[in-house]
């Protein structure tokens, strides 16, 4: 069972705002701060308080550092985090989380990611939000991340370097790395921080609406300031994953009820339809009004082929009309092969546990060679099994859906 943590970022995202919406879901702050302590530093605390914003109730996470003037590099924040003893999927997290926060910062300083010197991301404070953060999603159990659009203000930021624009370079940076999906507001204040872009830029799996899953939990991370007429907090959703159903390849079932034509013209329009573009066509007897004896014939296409399909469908049966529905269809995996009897080549198709001998190119053969048609057919099916490797099984098709 994979257990997913979807970020909402609807109000941004920053380092305590993820680690405060995971709290309030039902991580237990007091494992987090357990497996946060074994990094080989002191001089910080957490707490947790319950706060509103806009109304909204939601957790605030606080980090209490002593004042330092200490700026880390990522090789020294690196050699913390691997000293910590930290389990294995906490380290691996929030080493990615730091990793990218080097790659980002390297380009736009134009040094080996290595060699950056981190400002207020290498604070005590923004280290205990990425590997309380990376903690939290452990104590929770969570096998993937994924998020929404993240929001992003405008304006001026202040930073270590001075005034930077809103979203800061870093941000901008972090979230094209991974592609991510941005919407902009018109709020003077940083929604989104790099902690919380290189958390996402990191951990996440995708970006969009809620990926499928059984709802367990949510909650809510604040931020350290109101908004006006806005929640400034991020949501994380909890649950597990469920099977979507697979999309199929779309088809239109095309179909003309014909009560005046003989076999012989039935026939031909169906080899006319197959060469058409068809995927498949077939007569199916019917029983008209006034007990009329009738056929209707059906035909399935693409649906960019539908109208040259209906087209032919109209001219070979003579029909005033044509009706179609669309469908979903799920074809099982085949290739197409040739195999040799009595000299002769003859067409295959492969499939996962059968090969499908082509009537006409066997037909052909049993002329040529002199052979009865049904012993063309089992020496072509049996070269087919010895000689041609078998194509996989597939997954089954979606519960529910049947092939068209």
């Amino acid at each position: 069972m994979t257990r997913l943590a979807w970020f909402h970022c609807f109000s941004g995202i920053a380092g305590d705002m993820a680690l405060g919406s995971l709290v309030d879901a039902g991580a237990d702050l007091g494992e987090v701060r357990t497996l946060v302590e074994r990094l080989p530093v002191a001089g910080w605390a957490v707490e947790a308080e319950p706060v509103l914003r806009c109304g909204l109730a939601a957790t605030q996470v606080h980090v209490r550092v002593e004042e330092t003037s200490v700026v880390r590099t990522a090789a020294h924040i690196t050699a913390l985090v691997e000293e910590g003893r930290l389990p294995d999927r906490v380290r691996r997290r929030a080493l990615a989380v730091f990793g990218a926060l080097a790659e980002a910062e390297g380009r736009l300083h134009r040094r080996p990611p290595e060699q950056v010197h981190f400002h207020e991301v290498g604070g005590l404070d923004a280290i205990v939000d990425i590997v309380g953060t990376c903690a939290a999603l452990e104590v929770l159990g969570i096998d993937q991340v994924h998020a929404s659009a993240v929001a992003t203000g405008t304006g001026m930021v202040r930073a270590a370097h001075g005034l930077l624009p809103n979203p800061s370079p870093a941000v901008v940076e972090l979230l094209a790395s991974v592609t991510a999906p941005t919407v902009g507001l018109d709020v003077g204040v940083e929604l989104t921080t790099p902690t919380g872009a290189a958390l996402l830029a990191a951990l996440s799996s995708g970006f969009g609406p809620v990926p499928p899953m059984a709802v367990e939990r949510s909650g809510f991370g604040a931020g350290s300031r109101e908004i006006d007429g806005r929640p400034n907090a991020t949501q994380v959703v909890i649950g597990t994953a469920v099977h979507a159903q697979a999309a199929g390849q779309p088809v239109v079932l095309l179909e003309a009820n014909v009560d005046d034509a003989t076999g012989e013209v039935l026939a031909h329009a169906i080899g006319a339809l197959l060469d058409a573009g068809a995927h498949d066509a077939w007569v199916t007897p019917i029983l008209m009004k006034k007990g009329r004896p009738a056929h209707t014939v059906s035909a399935l296409t693409d649906v960019a082929l539908a109208a040259q399909v209906a087209a032919v469908l109209t001219a070979e049966t003579g029909s005033l009309g044509v009706r179609g529905s669309t469908f979903e269809r799920w074809p099982t995996e085949r290739r197409h092969d040739v195999v040799e009897v009595a000299g002769y080549p003859v067409r295959v198709k492969i499939s996962p546990g059968r090969v499908k001998v082509e009537h006409d190119d066997a037909a052909r053969v049993a002329g040529r060679a002199g052979l009865p048609l049904r012993e063309v057919l089992s020496l072509a099916e049996e070269e087919g099994r010895r000689t041609l490797r078998a194509v996989p099984d597939p997954e089954p098709p979606p519960p529910g859906s049947e092939p068209a």
